[in-house]
């Protein structure tokens, strides 16, 4: 039997602060991204590749870093990965110019998706059970919050200092995550590391496919779903040359870069990036349809917007806590009622816009904020509970993929609503009630394929997830 690590709890908190900033760096730039435009000179299409090129980049690392985490070690990985990071954030912050800013921006991304799979892959490592169940509430809230409260800490920071303390604030913070982490991250044992083949042809087919998948996506505002539909027909046809490639790595005998049993053969695995997609299509892309009616159609500030979507954040981080201790006893019947949750709630608030004073949308945030908290976590330890601890970085990496993109999706689907009808109206609650309904039914999407999850766990046996049974299965 495998002795659980001493230090894990104290080992998790510094990986989750780690996540915390890699993940708020997703939301938080946008706020100050007139600032930026002002004083670097830069154009509007220049200055949206600080805020696209870093998901782009962040997206299209994931699996391959999650992957090259089980080979070498992740303690190593996060390491690198943290320091690139920190190195990063000072060199954005000190960025002179707006292209030097960008190229800064697109290795921070990399940086991140090189951190990001670490964080799932240590957390099967280090915890089993129903202490797995809990950690991953903490992850889920950490994933909640991070990129809710994005907006407000923006304004916060913009309301003291310049934009370059948006970046420069990572530097002391990263420091004294990385000391930490250096003291009492794990090592991997050889079970789960050493696996020294890397798939290199793998990762140039799944890393074109994401990249065509993403790049109209993120590049919406300019015009990009016009222009660039035509990756999306390539995106699909590299990611069936990917598939094709692994099953053929498999038949070899060959490690590749993400497994295809884990998509057909792992219970839960198929169907929880499914739901995850979705749903980040919707609970992503709200954040910029609010920004966008409490800024441009209220006149509010930055830091009065973000506070407006506050108790959402709230609400699900105090879910995603206790989600943590309930998983293990509900499995996806929890996942099905916050589905639910976040659905009424997001209706409730594309009414209570459409129809009341604004001020009076908080409660409706809050019940949706408490769904997702009963979402996010609890649908990444269903999904990665029969992952072997072998390939978690991959599988993990893969998840968090399929969340970007759903959050690529999102957010230039729903702000693309919100203007069409708001151009066709002429008012902008009738146009923010429209696309937080669309969100709301991304959302339900997402219930259905929790639903058909449910209804097959009931014929599944009970999983063992104690610590030394997934160290020893492996992807043979």
């Amino acid at each position: 039997m495998t002795q659980p690590l001493p230090h894990r709890w104290r080992a998790l908190w510094v990986t989750l602060v780690a996540g915390f900033m890699t993940l708020l760096d997703v939301s938080i730039v946008a706020v100050a991204l007139p600032s930026m435009q002002r004083e670097l000179g830069a154009s509007p299409a220049s200055v949206q590749w600080v805020v696209s090129g870093y998901a782009l980049t962040f997206g299209l690392t994931l699996v391959a870093a999650g992957r090259l985490g089980d080979a070498v070690g992740r303690r190593r990985m996060f390491l690198v990965a943290l320091a690139a990071f920190i190195l990063c954030s000072a060199a954005a912050g000190a960025a002179p110019s707006i292209e030097l800013l960008v190229i800064a921006r697109l290795a921070q991304g990399i940086a991140s998706g090189s951190l990001a799979p670490q964080n799932s892959a240590l957390i099967q490592q280090m915890f089993g059970g129903a202490e797995r169940a809990r950690a991953f509430g903490f992850f889920g809230a950490t994933v909640g919050i991070s990129t809710a409260i994005g907006p407000v800490v923006g304004g916060l920071i913009l309301a003291v200092a310049s934009w370059p303390w948006i970046f420069f604030v990572n530097v002391p913070i990263g420091l004294a995550a990385l000391i930490l982490a250096a003291r009492l991250l794990p090592g991997s044992s050889r079970a789960a590391a050493g696996r020294g083949h890397l798939d290199p042809v793998g990762v140039l087919l799944l890393g074109g496919g994401v990249l065509a998948a993403m790049l109209p996506l993120v590049q919406a505002e300019d015009g990009g779903l016009r222009t660039l539909w035509w990756l999306f027909p390539a995106a699909a046809a590299l990611i069936a040359c990917f598939a094709w490639w692994e099953a053929r790595a498999v038949r070899r005998g060959r490690e590749p870069l993400l497994d295809p049993r884990l998509l057909t053969g792992t219970p839960g695995y198929a169907g929880g990036i499914a739901l995850g997609t979705m749903y980040f299509v919707g609970f992503s892309g709200i954040w910029l349809v609010l920004a966008l009616y409490f800024q441009e159609g209220l006149g509010w500030s930055p830091l009065h917007s973000g506070l407006a979507v506050t108790p959402f954040s709230v609400g699900s981080a105090v879910a995603a806590v206790v989600a943590g201790r309930l998983v293990d006893r509900l499995g996806r019947r929890l996942t099905v009622f916050g589905l639910v949750t976040v659905a009424v709630g997001l209706v409730a608030t594309a009414f209570v816009l459409r129809w009341a004073p604004a001020w009076a949308v908080a409660p409706a945030l809050l019940i949706g904020g408490v769904g997702s908290g009963l979402v996010i976590s609890p649908n990444v330890t269903m999904t990665l509970r029969n992952v072997p601890v072998s390939m978690a970085g991959a599988a993990g990496g893969a998840l968090q993929t399929g969340q970007r993109v759903g959050a690529a999706v999102g957010t230039a689907l729903l702000p693309g609503l919100y203007y069409v009808v708001l151009a066709a109206t002429g008012e902008d609650h009738v146009a923010v009630m429209v696309a937080v309904c669309a969100a709301a039914g991304a959302v339900m999407v997402a219930l259905l394929i929790a639903g058909a999850e449910w209804r097959a766990d009931h014929r599944r046996p009970e999983p063992d997830t104690r610590p030394d049974t997934h160290a020893h299965i492996t992807s043979a």
